[in-house]
C-alpha cells in the first residue's frame, strides 16, 4: 500500500494488517469481497511480490481442492512448486517474464497434483495496485481444463470449430466474451462474420491487421475479396459457393497483398449458419496470419533445391550464381550476388549477379568507399546489415550512390578465410527493408553451403590435378618397366626356344625321315611291280603322319592354344570306357584298378583332351615300374579351400579329382619341381618327348583347373587333375558310329574350298568330288569373297583360319554371311588360334575342324553341317 494524505505511519500498518488478515483469511470479516473469494468453486490465490521470491500468501478452499495440497503446505512457496517435467519451458518463461514485468498473463500450464497426477491448469495472473498505482499484490486464478485440452487436441485443424467449442465452454464458466478475447488474441486468430441478408462484414481488430487494415479503415467483403491474391480469388469464391450449397466449412490458405504492399499468406477458416428452414444467415470463421510459416516453408524448399543445384555444379562462378539467385527469389529481393574481395585495394569484383526485373546487373569491380565505410567491419569479419542506407551511419552520406545502384537496404555477409575477407554474398533492396532475423538465419545458411561447395570444388580440382600429374608419373615409370619386362621376356624366350629347338628337331627328323622313306620305298615298289609290299610302307608313313600330328597337339596343348570342345562329361563313365586299353598298354605285369566315387560331379571338359591325359598318366606309371606294380585310378570330390591348399592359380571352391598313382620309385622334390617343364624327362634318350606331363598341365589350366604331384621316392607317385564342378547335366556319350563309309551328298550340295595349300585344296577337292559334291577351290579371302559375291550355289565355306592376303579365315566368315544370311562355316587349322577365329564366340552355323584330319572325319562333318537345319 501506498501512503495516503494525511495519513499516520501507524495508521498504514494498521490498514495493511487488516487487508492482509482479509485477504488471508483470518479476519471473519463479512465484507462481501472477501467471502467471495474465500466460497468460489474457482481456485485462487495471491502472492506477494515484496516478498523475496513472490511466495503465495493466500489460496482458498478449491486451490486446495485442485492440487490436493493442504494451505499449510501452499503458504509461503513460489507456485513454481506445481510445475513438473511436463511443464513446457517456454511456458515457465513466459509466466516469469509476464510477472517481471508486472503484466497480466492468462496462459495454459501443465501442473502436478500432490498425489503426482498431471493436469492442464488455465492460469489467469494478474496485478493488484494501491492508488499510487504501486504493485502490492498478484492475483491468480486457476481452472482445470484437462477436459477441455484433450477434447480440443483434435480439433485444432479445425479454427472453427475450436472457436465454437471454446465459445460454448466459456459461456458454461460465464466468462465468455473476456475468455473469447484473451484465446483469440493468443492464439492471433482474427474473427469475422459476414450477414447474408444486410451484406454487413463484422472483422476483429487481428483479422484487420491479418490483411493490414486500421481499426478505423472501411472493410467489406468485398474488400476482403479484393486483397486476395489474384491467382485465389477463384477457389476462395468456390469455396463459398460450394459452403452455401452443402453447408459444409472451409478451409483455404491465400495469399493476399496489403495496402501497404507487403506480400503475406492468410489461413480462412468459415462455417455457415442456417435457419430453421435451412436457408444461410451468416458466415462466420477467421483468419490467420500464416506469412511467417509459409515463408520458413519456402526457405526450407529452397535451401533443399539448392542442394540439388550445388551437387550438379562445378564451376565456382556457377555456385555462387546459384546461391543468389536462391536468395533473391526466396526473400523477393532486389538483387543477390556474389563477389571475390580485395581488402587491400577495398574493391569487390563481381561476374554475375542475380537481379530482379528492372534492377541492372553491378558485374564488374566496385569500389567499397563509393558507397560508404563499412568496409571496416567487413575486414573484421562481421556482417554488414542496413534497413535505410539514409539512417544508418555508415552510409547517411552516400545513400544516395546506394539508392542509384537499388541498394536502400543491404545485408553484406563476409566471407572469410585463413588470410581474412576474401569473397561477399550480398543482398540489395531498392527501397528500406527491415531485415527480419529468420531471413538473417537463411542468408547465413545459403552462404556456409556455397563456401563449402566451392571449397569442395577447389579442392576436387586440386585432388584432379595431383591424380594427374601423378598419373603422368607412373605412366613414364610403368612404361619404363614395361620395356625392362619386354626384354626380360624376349631373353627367356630365346632361352625357351633355345630349349625347345634341339627336341622339336629331333623328335620331327624322325617322323620325317619315316614318312619321306616310307613314300620313297612305296614309289620303288610300284616301279618294280611289287605292290604287296606297298599297303606296308603305307601305315608306316601313317603311323609317323599320326605321331607327328600327337606331338602337334601336345606342343599346343602346353602353350594352351589347341582347339578345345568341351562338354558336360561324366568322368566314372569316361574312366570305364578307357579301362580296357589302360591295360592293354600297361601290360599284364601291372594291376589296374579303378575307384569311382559314387555321386560324382560332372566336369566341363574336351573328352578326348582328358582321355589322353588319364592314358599319358598311366603310361608314366608304367614306366616307373619296369618291375611290375599297381596303378590306381580314383575319382573323388573335393570341397578346396586355403587350407586344404587352393592356391592363386586354383581359387577355393568345388572341384572333381581325378588322380593317377603307383607303386613305382617315386621322384625327390628336385625332379617334382622340373616335372611340368617341356622336354624335361627322366627316361632314357629315345624313350620319351618330355611332353606328356606339360601337355596334361596345358589342358588343364586350359579347363580351368589344375595339376598335383604328390611323391616319395621309393613310395610311389600320385598325380592329380582338378577339374571345376559343372553345374548342369552330362550329356550322354556319343553312340558309335555305324559305319566307316563316309555320306555321300545330296541333292548336288556345293562346298567353297579356300585354303592357301595347293595340297589341302586337292585333297579335299577330290575326296568331296568323290562323295558327289561339287567342289570350288579359292586359294585365298579375296578369291573365296569374288565367289561368295557371284550367284554360285554354295552350301558350305570350308575355309583355313590363316589366310595370305590381309584377311584371314575368320574375316571372310564373317563377309560371307554379310553376303548369303546363315552361311555355314567349317573352320579348318593347323595352328588352332582361338582368337583368330574367336573360339568362345562360334556363332551358330560354325565349327572347327583341326589339322590334320582324316578325310572320313572331314566327309563326316560335312554332311552333318549341310544336313542340320
Amino acid at each position: 500500500m501506498s501512503d495516503t494524505p494525511g495519513s499516520t505511519p501507524s495508521e498504514l500498518a494498521a490498514e495493511e494488517a487488516r487487508i492482509g488478515a482479509e485477504v488471508l483469511g483470518l479476519d471473519r470479516s463479512t465484507d462481501p469481497f472477501v467471502s467471495a473469494v474465500r466460497a468460489t468453486r474457482m481456485p485462487m490465490i495471491v502472492t506477494n511480490p515484496r516478498l523475496p521470491d513472490n511466495p503465495v500468501i493466500f489460496a482458498n478452499d478449491a486451490f486446495t481442492r485442485l492440487t490436493g495440497y493442504a494451505r499449510e503446505e501452499i503458504l509461503g512457496r513460489n507456485c513454481r512448486f506445481l510445475q513438473g517435467p511436463e511443464s513446457d519451458p517456454a511456458t515457465v518463461r513466459a509466466i516469469h517474464d509476464a510477472v517481471e514485468a508486472r503484466e497480466p498473463i492468462e496462459i495454459d500450464i501443465r501442473n502436478r497434483r500432490k498425489d503426482g497426477s498431471a493436469f492442464w491448469n488455465r492460469l489467469l495472473i494478474a496485478p493488484v495496485r494501491d492508488a499510487a498505482g504501486e504493485l502490492t499484490y498478484f492475483f491468480a486464478s486457476q481452472l482445470d481444463v484437462t477436459t477441455e485440452r484433450e477434447r480440443m487436441a483434435g480439433l485444432r485443424s479445425h479454427n472453427a470449430a475450436l472457436l465454437a467449442e471454446l465459445n460454448e465452454r466459456l459461456r458454461s464458466l460465464e466468462e465468455s466474451e473476456a475468455r473469447l478475447r484473451f484465446a483469440t488474441e493468443a492464439g492471433r486468430l482474427g474473427i469475422w462474420e459476414l450477414d447474408f441478408h444486410s451484406g454487413d462484414l463484422t472483422a476483429s481488430p487481428i483479422c484487420r491487421a491479418d490483411f493490414g487494415l486500421g481499426s478505423d479503415a472501411p472493410f467489406t467483403y468485398e474488400v476482403l475479396r479484393a486483397a486476395l491474391h489474384a491467382a485465389d480469388r477463384p477457389r476462395f469464391e468456390a469455396a463459398i459457393a460450394e459452403g452455401l450449397r452443402t453447408g459444409h466449412e472451409f478451409g483455404l490458405e491465400c495469399r493476399v497483398r496489403r495496402p501497404d504492399g507487403r506480400p503475406g499468406w492468410i489461413e480462412l477458416r468459415a462455417r455457415f449458419l442456417r435457419d430453421a428452414g435451412g436457408r444461410p444467415l451468416r458466415m462466420a470463421g477467421t483468419s490467420r496470419d500464416i506469412t511467417a510459416r509459409k515463408q520458413q516453408q519456402a526457405r526450407d524448399r529452397a535451401l533443399l533445391e539448392l542442394d540439388d543445384r550445388l551437387r550438379g555444379l562445378d564451376d565456382p562462378a556457377e555456385l555462387a550464381y546459384a546461391a543468389a539467385e536462391t536468395l533473391g527469389r526466396t526473400l523477393e529481393v532486389s538483387r543477390a550476388g556474389y563477389g571475390q574481395v580485395d581488402p587491400v585495394a577495398e574493391t569487390i569484383a563481381i561476374e554475375r549477379d542475380w537481379n530482379a526485373p528492372g534492377i541492372r546487373s553491378l558485374a564488374g569491380l566496385l569500389h567499397f568507399r563509393d558507397y560508404g565505410t563499412y568496409i571496416e567491419d567487413l575486414k573484421r569479419g562481421e556482417t554488414v546489415v542496413f534497413a535505410d542506407a539514409e539512417r544508418d551511419p555508415r552510409t547517411a552520406a552516400t545513400a544516395a550512390a546506394l539508392k542509384a545502384i537499388s541498394a536502400q537496404a543491404v545485408i553484406n555477409m563476409p566471407v572469410t578465410e585463413r588470410n581474412g575477407l576474401v569473397a561477399l554474398l550480398y543482398l540489395n533492396h531498392a527501397t528500406a527493408r527491415d531485415w527480419r532475423p529468420e531471413e538473417m538465419a537463411f542468408v547465413r545458411a545459403v552462404a556456409e553451403r556455397t563456401r563449402m561447395a566451392i571449397a569442395r570444388r577447389q579442392a576436387e580440382q586440386d585432388l584432379k590435378s595431383l591424380a594427374a600429374s601423378l598419373e603422368s608419373e607412373v605412366a613414364a615409370r610403368t612404361a619404363a618397366l614395361m620395356e625392362a619386362e619386354a626384354a626380360l621376356r624376349q631373353s627367356q624366350k630365346m632361352e625357351a626356344v633355345g630349349q625347345l629347338t634341339g627336341g622339336l628337331a629331333h623328335d620331327f627328323n624322325n617322323l620325317l625321315a619315316g614318312i619321306a622313306g616310307s613314300l620313297e620305298l612305296m614309289k620303288t615298289r610300284i616301279a618294280q611291280g611289287r605292290l604287296n609290299d606297298v599297303p606296308r610302307y603305307l601305315t608306316a608313313a601313317r603311323g609317323a603322319a599320326d605321331r607327328a600330328a600327337a606331338l602337334t597337339h601336345r606342343l599346343l596343348a602346353f602353350s594352351r592354344r589347341q582347339t578345345l570342345e568341351p562338354k558336360p562329361t561324366d568322368a566314372n563313365r569316361l574312366i570305364a570306357g578307357l579301362e580296357d586299353l589302360v591295360r592293354r598298354t600297361v601290360g599284364p605285369a601291372i594291376t589296374v584298378e579303378v575307384v569311382g566315387a559314387a555321386g560324382l560331379w560332372p566336369v566341363m571338359v574336351d573328352r578326348s583332351q582328358l582321355e589322353n591325359a588319364v592314358l599319358n598318366l598311366c603310361i608314366n606309371a608304367r614306366d616307373a615300374m619296369p618291375d611290375g606294380g599297381r596303378i590306381t585310378v580314383e575319382t573323388a570330390n573335393r570341397w578346396l579351400d586355403e587350407r586344404a591348399g587352393a592356391s592363386r592359380d586354383l581359387p577355393p571352391g568345388q572341384y572333381v579329382a581325378i588322380g593317377v598313382s603307383d607303386t613305382g620309385s617315386g621322384m625327390p622334390p628336385d625332379i617334382i619341381a622340373k616335372a611340368f617343364d617341356p622336354f624335361f624327362t627322366t627316361k632314357p634318350l629315345g624313350q620319351g618327348t618330355g611332353l606328356g606331363l606339360s601337355m596334361i598341365y596345358g589342358f588343364a589350366r586350359q579347363s580351368g583347373g589344375q595339376v598335383r604331384i604328390y611323391s616319395e621316392v621309393g613310395q610311389g607317385t600320385l598325380v592329380t587333375i582338378y577339374l571345376p564342378r559343372h553345374f548342369g547335366p552330362t550329356e550322354e556319350a556319343e553312340p558309335a558310329a555305324a559305319s566307316s563309309i563316309a555320306p555321300r551328298a545330296e541333292h548336288g550340295e556345293t562346298v567353297l574350298i579356300v585354303d592357301d595349300e595347293p595340297t589341302v585344296r586337292m585333297l579335299v577337292a577330290d575326296v568331296l568330288g568323290e562323295l558327289g559334291y561339287t567342289a570350288i577351290e579359292a586359294e585365298d579371302g579375296a578369291a573365296g569373297l569374288r565367289v561368295l559375291r557371284s550367284t554360285a550355289r554354295i552350301d558350305l565355306l570350308v575355309t583355313d583360319v590363316g589366310l595370305p592376303g590381309g584377311m584371314n579365315g575368320r574375316q571372310l566368315a564373317d563377309a560371307g554371311r554379310a553376303l548369303r544370311d546363315g552361311l555355314k562355316v567349317l573352320f579348318i587349322t593347323g595352328y588352332a588360334e582361338n582368337a583368330a577365329i574367336g573360339h568362345g564366340h562360334l556363332e551358330p552355323g560354325m565349327h572347327v575342324l583341326t589339322k590334320p584330319f582324316a578325310m572320313e572325319t572331314l566327309a563326316n562333318r560335312i554332311r552333318e553341317m549341310i544336313g542340320a537345319r
